[in-house]
């Protein structure tokens, strides 16, 4: 893939129902979560930083950026997509992309369809979305394609009270793009030890 974007890992989510601490942290199979994100996102990016708010010595060993909220109490992803948006405004980068640091089974083609879809768009803007089992859509705001150019405008809409991505995705004319189920929906995200577990599961599937 040629024009690779930059890309924003939202890993500022604290694992409440799993004793505390960074829940990107918690392992699968040996591994930090958040190192299967890294490992699948890589491939498919031009530079990564991390989303990270609080305490962030444990993110230091990646040799990533990490940048935290650029709006203070903690807003939510808008806030981390914002934050993101800034720095790859000093890249010089058109557009950015999100992922979730607790999602570590995202498609391996989420770049290349999110850039596909929004190829004709003057500012690029697209979620990611699935079907469960009847059909119902599913979008996955965490999932998405960002242009640089909205990002004051973002700014903005959070200042005024907005929290809801697609609200605001919705209000600028974002598309949606449809990734395949397979065995189980790619975008899965770990809320909980049972979540863990079968995170582990999942990933034995795939080895």
């Amino acid at each position: 893939m040629t024009n690779r974007p930059p890309s924003v890992i939202l890993a500022g989510g604290l694992a409440r129902r799993m004793g505390g601490g960074h829940k990107s942290l918690l392992k699968i199979d040996g591994l930090p979560m958040l190192d299967h994100v890294i490992q699948r996102l890589q491939p498919q990016t031009s530079k990564i930083v991390l989303n990270v708010n609080g305490d962030n010595s444990q993110f230091l060993g990646y040799g990533l950026p990490i940048v935290s909220d650029t709006l203070p109490g903690f807003l939510g992803p808008l806030a981390g997509i914002l934050s993101g948006l800034r720095w790859a405004e000093n890249l010089n980068a058109d557009c950015l992309i999100s992922v979730a640091a607790d999602t570590p089974f995202f498609p391996e083609d989420l770049v290349e369809k999110l850039i596909y879809t929004t190829a004709d768009m003057k500012h690029p803007l697209a979620l990611a979305f699935t079907r469960d089992e009847k059909g119902k859509v599913l979008r996955h705001p965490t999932f998405g394609i960002w242009p640089v150019s909205l990002a004051d405008n973002l700014e903005d809409a959070l200042l005024d009270g907005l929290r809801k991505i697609v609200f605001w995705v919705d209000q600028h004319g974002g598309r949606c793009v449809e990734f395949d189920q397979g065995l189980f929906d790619p975008f899965f995200n770990v809320n909980s030890p049972d979540d863990l577990l079968r995170a582990e599961r999942l990933l034995g599937t795939k080895k």
